[in-house]
């Protein structure tokens, strides 16, 4: 299930702080109750993808120098049950989910479903270059609106930041592979996924390149329509980006291993001092600064 994975649900917070802030909602028990319930769901729906990508990673996990610990690729897996497994979380996780709201229900379905694409022959996107890091990272924007839905029912989040949450988990993604293909090397590599056969570092670095640009295009369009005080945070979030881009030149780096990230104080400091500037922007306002930046007569 891969529960110490669960550090990735923070990227459900986001959605919920914004739509709480848009819809002028408060927080209470009620509200309370509802994040706890639409986590727990979010992460057995996650649970459930990992229980597959375990089972069908197997083989290729075994010529991964890390993988290979793994217990399905150490054969302690028995498949029958693993199976049972993986449809029972998806299915609590989504059972908790329309006690919430059907949006939320919608979300974590649709997390579900892309596990399986991403996971599953003849479609398996973890195969195909450039599709194994965009379907992946949608789980990104899946999260916000897991966030989003817990709190309204309105039909769909800005879908500016929606576009921006994936392009900025995609650049996480890729950043990842090129740390993977770079300490495996190209021809080990493409043995353990199909995907690094066509990937160079050159490739893999111009995707990541196209990945950064888009998110901060996508977020610069959500702030000038939705929060022009956040503008005020791109100075940390670059800079966040640019510490996580050096982490990924380590050898055996914690980019490989997101669940590991909290052992890096540097970049742990920058994620608090972003996320605490982003929440305060978006809670203030700043007409001085909207002044500053309108067209001039």
């Amino acid at each position: 299930m891969r529960l110490d994975h669960s550090v990735k649900q923070v990227f459900i917070l986001p959605g919920l702080v914004i739509a709480m802030t848009m819809s002028g909602t408060h927080w209470g028990l009620g509200l309370a109750v509802r994040a706890v319930l639409g986590i727990v769901a979010a992460t057995l729906v996650a649970s459930s993808n990992y229980v597959l990508n375990e089972m069908l990673d197997a083989p290729f996990d075994r010529l991964h120098p890390r993988k290979a610990n793994r217990p399905a690729a150490c054969g302690h897996v028995v498949y029958p049950v693993g199976y049972l497994q993986w449809i029972s979380l998806g299915m609590a996780g989504m059972l908790i989910a329309q006690s919430v709201s059907r949006g939320l229900l919608l979300s974590v379905f649709v997390l579900w479903v892309m596990g399986c694409v991403y996971n599953i022959p003849p479609v398996r996107t973890k195969n195909i270059p450039y599709l194994d890091v965009l379907s992946e990272s949608i789980n990104n924007p899946l999260r916000f609106c897991v966030g989003w839905y817990i709190v309204t029912s309105a039909i769909l989040p800005p879908v500016s930041m929606l576009i921006a949450y994936w392009m900025l988990g995609a650049y996480f993604m890729a950043l990842k592979r090129f740390s993977e293909y770079r300490q495996i090397g190209p021809e080990a590599a493409g043995w353990y996924r199909k995907s690094f056969q066509y990937y160079t570092e050159k490739s893999l670095l111009n995707s990541v390149s196209f990945y950064a640009a888009a998110a901060m295009l996508f977020f610069g369009a959500f702030i000038m329509r939705y929060k022009f005080e956040m503008v005020l945070a791109f100075p940390v979030i670059a800079l966040l980006m640019a510490v996580y881009f050096d982490l990924a030149f380590e050898e055996d780096s914690a980019v490989q291993n997101p669940e590991k990230l909290f052992r890096e104080p540097r970049l742990m400091a920058l994620v608090t001092l972003c996320a605490l500037l982003l929440l305060t922007l978006l809670l203030i306002k700043l007409p001085w600064l909207t002044a500053l930046f309108s067209p001039s007569k």
